[in-house]
């Protein structure tokens, strides 16, 4: 696990110390960070987690070599130094305020060396629950650990079973085949499953930003009018009910509506497809045709609607539907694409704007700069202006077109109680789950 959490002190997002660190401290100007790690700490196979398994999982991860999924997150990192066997000092190449949070990411988790080489398939980790089975594409298998130093689960085994067929979650909810879907994928079902006093449904927020993306890039989606007519060609509401059933919240920038440094800027883009008739023919855009790639479930559902909206103002799409390796592969990392409906559901990933190659193609320098004074920035009220100046310039550029905020929809069996009803990050944390009596 990682050494800060974003979940575990009120499951809002707010940043707190986490199960591996119990205190830090910053110097210099927001350049020195200083973590207190917590004492008597055992990973799964019983050996003493201390400063040393911080060192090496930093510098694992911002290694020349590194996989990390979030490589950028460390590269800050100056140095990893021990000042005792429970205190680490990681000194940055320059301040940065969003350090701690970076850290919160499951990408910064701590791993031992001595277990590395078989943590693919067998990780050993430090929480509540250690590894048991994995059946690749079925299940896998927790048991609750008897070392963890904190307060011990009340569920002593799990089993997270992989179910990604909105028809086959239901009939396996119906059949009580499993006891809870966190994340419910048949959300056209819930109705049914609201009146059925067996079940309960758990409704909540989530990071999760769902986008119209465009490839800024390409001609004609490089020039400013013909983005924001695509942005008041859209529905909002239209796609909240018809993909989502009514579940989701409008967004009118990449920023999450529960965050305290979000502003709602919806009216920007209010759906007016006279307005973005009118943005097309001042742009000299007429018969445009535009390709639409859609990964499954959601996106399909809304990027119909999206192209009759489109079409609408004149604007035909050529839809094709993508599973998420072809998407990966097309989309994200290739860029070939004119349009796609995705959920960004990293937490607090306004700064994926500022990246160089990044899929949309927007790293405009102004925002790049706008970024680099924000990692800079310690003082929080400050970080919190830069944050807004950062959800208005995407938003007056019309970089995507911003639909709604992706909801958490859980159902369970209604004597369970604990799980979370917010997912701060992407996580099902069992450590408070219990059955009632």
């Amino acid at each position: 696990m990682p050494i800060f959490s974003r979940a575990d002190t009120d499951r809002a997002g707010r940043l707190g110390p986490a199960r591996l660190a119990a205190s830090w401290d910053v110097t210099e100007g927001g350049k020195v960070y200083t973590f207190h790690l917590r004492d008597g700490v055992t990973f799964h196979d019983g050996a003493a987690f201390d400063a040393q398994d911080v060192i090496f999982s930093l510098d694992r991860a911002r290694a020349p070599d590194s996989t990390n999924a979030q490589k950028e997150l460390f590269t800050g990192i100056q140095s990893v130094e021990a000042l005792d066997p429970l205190t680490v000092r990681v000194t940055l190449k320059g301040p940065d305020g969003g350090f701690p949070f970076k850290m919160a990411w499951g990408d910064a988790v701590m791993v031992d060396e001595a277990s590395i080489a078989g943590i693919a398939t067998k990780p050993v980790g430090t929480g509540p629950y250690r590894f048991g089975e994995w059946r690749q594409g079925d299940l896998i298998r927790l048991q609750a650990y008897d070392g963890y130093w904190g307060e011990k689960p009340a569920i002593t085994d799990a089993t997270f079973r992989f179910i990604s067929d909105p028809t086959a979650a239901f009939a396996a909810i119906m059949a009580e085949d499993v006891d809870a879907f966190p994340n419910y994928p048949a959300v056209e079902t819930l109705p049914q499953l609201e009146a059925d006093p067996r079940f309960k449904v758990i409704v909540g927020t989530t990071e999760g930003e769902t986008i119209l993306a465009m490839n800024n890039t390409r001609a004609p989606l490089d020039d400013l009018r013909v983005r924001q007519a695509i942005t008041h060609a859209v529905n909002r509401q239209d796609i909240i009910d018809g993909a989502m059933f009514g579940y989701g919240t409008p967004i009118g920038t990449h920023f999450a509506p529960h965050n305290p440094d979000y502003i709602d800027l919806t009216a920007q883009s209010a759906y007016d497809p006279e307005q973005a008739k009118t943005l097309l023919a001042e742009a000299g855009v007429s018969g445009l045709k535009l390709r639409l790639a859609l990964p499954p479930p959601y996106a399909r559902r809304g990027g119909e609607i999206i192209a009759a909206e489109l079409a609408a103002v004149g604007i035909a799409t050529e839809i094709t539907n993508m599973e998420w390796a072809q998407w990966l592969e097309t989309v994200h990392n290739g860029g070939d694409f004119d349009l796609t409906v995705i959920s960004h559901v990293e937490p607090l990933d306004i700064g994926i704007y500022g990246r160089d190659g990044y899929y949309f193609h927007y790293a405009k320098p102004e925002f790049k700069a706008l970024m680099a004074k924000l990692q800079e920035t310690v003082e929080p009220e400050a970080r919190s202006a830069l944050l807004k100046d950062a959800q208005k310039m995407i938003a007056d550029d019309a970089v995507n077109v911003y639909l709604f905020q992706l909801p958490k929809i859980g159902v369970a069996n209604a004597r369970i109680e604990g799980l979370w009803a917010n997912a701060p990050m992407p996580a099902n944390d069992l450590g408070a789950v219990r059955w009632s009596e």
